[in-house]
């Protein structure tokens, strides 16, 4: 029994079978991983009036990057449809509540208008896809319908214009300032859409953008008389 005892060999309190050196420490909790950054995009328990207000920031900086179109991606990061629900709600009004007082000279309705923007939208999109393009649909439209701004922007200043006692220098007054606004919106959907369409197929691509808001303007144009 002895002998036993004397034979048993006394074992240290850890043993490093691989020689990595000390190993031991305390195991993550589950979900500690990341929880800041998962705190910060965790919006359920946000008040309703913060929530309003990150989406209409964020709407306001697509209109300023549509203005001064200079970054590329800031319309395609984080595409939403809010501002081109807005601003074609805003033209389809304006258009169509100039028509109040004469309709027989087959000024379009609000639904027509609606209609024109988001289909014409639609189509210009599924051009790009075909074409070959490297954006999703949502983000397409989403393009096409922020850079409305500048056409909306023409459609007020025509409106104002129209206050003055009509005459001819008017009328070339609002169509120059409705050109600005055609080229304006072109050139910034083609900031942002350029480099999505293959380099062989972009003039196929620009083609349909270029109609979409020459379409807008002759709109503008043509129906904003009160």
């Amino acid at each position: 029994m002895a002998d036993v005892e004397s034979s048993k060999v006394e074992m240290p309190d850890f043993v490093d079978p691989g020689g990595y050196g000390e190993v031991s420490g305390q195991m993550a909790m589950p979900g500690a991983v990341g929880k800041t950054e998962a705190e910060e995009y965790n919006t359920l328990d946000e008040p309703v009036r913060e929530t309003i207000m990150r989406d209409l920031r964020a709407v306001g900086t697509k209109f300023y990057h549509v203005l001064y179109p200079k970054e590329k991606k800031a319309l395609l990061k984080e595409w939403d449809l809010w501002g081109p629900l807005i601003l074609c709600t805003f033209l389809a009004m304006m258009v169509q509540g100039s028509q109040e007082v004469d309709k027989q000279d087959g000024g379009p309705e609000f639904a027509q208008v609606f209609v024109i923007v988001w289909a014409g939208a639609a189509v210009v999109t599924m051009n790009t896809k075909l074409l070959g393009g490297t954006i999703s649909f949502f983000q397409s439209v989403c393009v096409l319908g922020y850079c409305l701004l500048p056409s909306c922007l023409s459609l007020i200043l025509c409106r104002l214009i129209l206050i003055a006692p009509p005459n001819k220098i008017l009328f070339v007054i609002r169509f120059f300032v409705t050109c600005i606004g055609f080229v304006w919106a072109t050139f910034a959907a083609m900031v942002f859409l350029g480099d999505s369409q293959p380099s062989t197929r972009k003039a196929l691509a620009v083609y349909p953008i270029f109609l979409f808001y020459f379409i807008i303007s002759w709109l503008i144009i043509s129906h904003s008389n009160v």
